[in-house]
């Protein structure tokens, strides 16, 4: 069994970096908000994230229920017209799609 000095050394020293490696993107983010390549990232990678999560869960989704593609296809449509119709709740429009799916997906 190591010595009691020893695991408290990996600790602290695991700690250190954890640190370390959580304030880097703070030390080097002041440089970085002038260039016009972050901000384009910061305006289009959230849209980005979100398209590839739906289209990775809707194939998912297809791919387990094949005979109920439609299910996904209200739910889906359900969701965007929320968002649209909600001004743009998204919290309000991913209740909504969900329940949709799940009430569908029950009754038939």
């Amino acid at each position: 069994m190591p010595s009691t000095w020893y695991m408290i050394s990996v600790v602290l020293v695991a700690g250190g970096i954890t640190l370390l490696l959580r304030a880097l993107p703070f030390a080097i983010l002041k440089p970085l908000r002038k260039s016009k390549f972050v901000q384009s990232l910061g305006r289009w990678m959230p849209a980005g994230i979100l398209v590839i999560l739906a289209v990775v869960m809707l194939g998912n989704e297809i791919a387990a229920r094949p005979g109920k593609i439609w299910i996904v296809a209200v739910a889906s449509g359900a969701t965007v017209l929320t968002h649209l119709l909600g001004r743009r709740r998204a919290l309000l429009s991913i209740f909504v799609g969900t329940a949709v799916y799940i009430v569908l997906l029950n009754m038939f």
